[in-house]
């Protein structure tokens, strides 16, 4: 009887510290997990659940960070359902004072592989070996775009991510992609130092030859090639890592996210009181343009996105800016605000040395 009542007080303390757990974990995100918090806490120590929390927890910190500049505005917060396996949150916030659109979505979703898909992966030299034409896989990431009102303050994109591919032999093949990186209408140098440097220091932690990497595949993806010129000025971009193991890259994808609000709300806190001029405004809503042309045209994840049966379009083109515009055959006058910026465009600088 002893023994029993011992092992009943136990339990119930379990049970207790169990749900104070969930309750502090409920307060931590935005909305409840996808896979539901009692399944990633059985399977914790499985790296699959761990990046779930890292991406639930980095949507958290990046909306109230974001939050905490634009008190009169809200997120809205949207939780949805795929039926193929998986699901969503998606935090989108519209016509505040400062932003005039910040989305961060979370996807968490599994299923088969479509063939258009596999057919992108394939061209980047995956070898996926699948069963009866299927290929079960699971991906999730958390990803997002801000685009402020004031055009001093650059838009802001952000994305890591995880996939896991079950091949025929019932192999896994597992890979991490990612990176973070800044759009200004008009260049500030010693923001785009700050920015670079904030990076180069998470990247640093594990090893040093991967900022420079990452920052020419940085500037090399975002390559607009009808344009000759970036999206942006860059930060850092990588995809397809799975090497020296998966806990290392995961610690480092962990750096990375962590680094989100450092490296960003600092530059929006100082500049999103200036003034500017209908002219400033309207050359933001052409360097919009431009963002919007690469995401349509290049951009491998609103590809993906848009190719994997039962996707949540509204979701993924959530990067798109509330207001662009496209005028014909536009030219910056030589040696102004805006030529400089196409500049530095068209040749990426290094900021960090």
């Amino acid at each position: 009887g002893l023994a029993l009542g011992l092992w009943r007080r136990q339990a119930a303390l379990a049970a207790a510290r169990e749900d104070e757990e969930e309750k502090e974990l409920r307060q931590r995100f935005m909305a409840p997990p996808v896979s539901g918090l009692r399944e990633l806490r059985r399977r914790r120590r499985e790296l699959r659940s761990r990046m779930e929390l890292l991406i639930m927890e980095t949507q958290a910190e990046v909306c109230r960070a974001l939050a905490d500049l634009d008190p009169g505005a809200s997120f809205a917060v949207d939780s949805w359902e795929r039926k193929e396996g998986g699901g969503g949150i998606s935090c989108v916030l519209q016509d505040g004072e400062v932003f005039e659109k910040a989305g961060v979505n979370v996807s968490v979703v599994s299923g088969l592989l479509s063939e258009e898909a596999a057919r992108q992966m394939r061209s980047r030299g995956k070898s996926l070996k699948a069963k009866d034409g299927k290929l079960p896989f699971c991906a999730m990431g958390v990803s997002s775009v801000i685009h402020p009102k004031n055009p001093h303050v650059p838009t802001m994109h952000f994305n890591y991510r995880y996939f896991e591919i079950e091949e025929a032999d019932g192999t896994k093949q597992w890979w991490f992609g990612g990176g973070t990186d800044l759009t200004p209408t008009y260049l500030n140098e010693e923001d785009a130092i700050h920015f670079h440097k904030t990076l180069k220091e998470a990247c640093d932690k594990h090893d040093l030859k991967l900022y420079p990497k990452y920052k020419k595949w940085c500037d090399d993806y975002f390559y607009i090639k009808h344009r000759g010129e970036r999206r942006g000025i860059g930060g850092i971009f990588f995809d397809d890592m799975d090497s020296p193991s998966k806990e290392e890259v995961f610690q480092f994808v962990k750096s990375c996210a962590k680094a989100v609000v450092p490296c960003y709300i600092p530059i929006v806190k100082k500049h999103c009181h200036d003034s500017f001029t209908p002219e400033e405004k309207q050359w933001q809503q052409l360097r919009r343009g431009r963002y919007v042309e690469f995401n349509l045209v290049y951009d491998r994840g609103t590809k993906f996105g848009l190719l994997t049966p039962g996707s949540r379009i509204e979701s993924i083109l959530m990067s798109l800016p509330l207001t662009a515009r496209w005028e014909y055959m536009h030219n910056p006058p030589e040696s102004s605000k805006e030529a400089e910026i196409l500049e530095v465009l068209r040749n990426p600088k290094d900021w960090v040395h």
